[in-house]
């Protein structure tokens, strides 16, 4: 139930237009919150996942941004601020921190270039987006950031990725208590494995893998998109603001 407070609330969502994001994405505007939406270069899915959000009834914009370029960043700003204003908001409420890559690879075998990728989308891009975006962000909103089970976790080839995943970790946590004057919570959300593409979308086309992480989670299977959603949304909502600087893990107990 959405709550007086909670009524023509806007949340941007990076990389929302394909997996988690998109989970994400429409379940908070099932909950009735409008969507800024962003997408690194499928600009189908990104209008796909647009349609989906307006037969919720909710509103929805998409904007091109490349998380791991920050010199982009200013015109992302100018394009928020352009729609806010079309919209006759102030700012927006929620930053949703999702967009993200992957990679899977031995330590001895990671090249500086693969490390750089990672750091500039994963960490770097999720600081400085939500630098930027900061001076639009209405008081008493949220900040969540989309972590991993990884970094409890040791998984093969997964140091560089997972380090990044707990960089984000360690500034979700400084940021909740920068921000908490202004009464904005900040957490950062760990999702186990998941069914989507990433990864070459080993979770979800190869069976086998797929069995075998389902027999190492409690609730027996691999989750889905639609999973994370609903965390994420109590989050952000009222119910949800008197927990901030917290790691969440959703990953229906993964290897416990």
């Amino acid at each position: 139930m959405i709550t007086e407070t909670e009524k023509n609330k806007i949340a941007i969502v990076t990389g929302g237009s394909r997996g988690i994001g998109r989970g994400i994405a429409l379940t908070l505007a099932e909950r009735g919150i409008d969507i800024i939406l962003t997408y690194h270069s499928n600009k189908t899915e990104a209008e796909s996942a647009a349609k989906a959000i307006r037969e919720l009834g909710r509103k929805v914009d998409i904007i091109q941004l490349d998380m791991g370029d920050t010199s982009t960043y200013g015109r992302f700003l100018n394009d928020v601020n352009e729609i806010l204003q079309n919209n006759g908001a102030e700012g927006f409420d929620y930053l949703v921190n999702n967009a993200g890559t992957g990679l899977h690879a031995s330590f001895e075998n990671i090249s500086e270039d693969d490390f750089d990728t990672l750091y500039r989308i994963n960490f770097k891009g999720a600081y400085f987006l939500t630098q930027t975006l900061l001076p639009l962000q209405n008081n008493n909103g949220s900040i969540i950031n989309i972590s991993s089970a990884m970094t409890r976790l040791t998984v093969d080839g997964g140091s560089a990725y997972a380090a990044m995943k707990a960089a984000v970790e360690v500034f979700s946590r400084y940021l909740a208590k920068e921000l908490g004057p202004r009464g904005i919570t900040v957490n950062a959300v760990a999702p186990g494995v998941i069914e989507t593409d990433f990864g070459g979308g080993a979770a979800r086309d190869n069976a086998a893998f797929n069995e075998m992480i389902a027999a190492d989670t409690a609730l027996g299977r691999v989750g889905l998109p639609a999973d994370i959603g609903p965390i994420v949304a109590t989050l952000a909502a009222d119910d949800g603001h008197w927990v901030t600087g917290q790691r969440i893990e959703v990953s229906g107990g993964m290897s416990l």
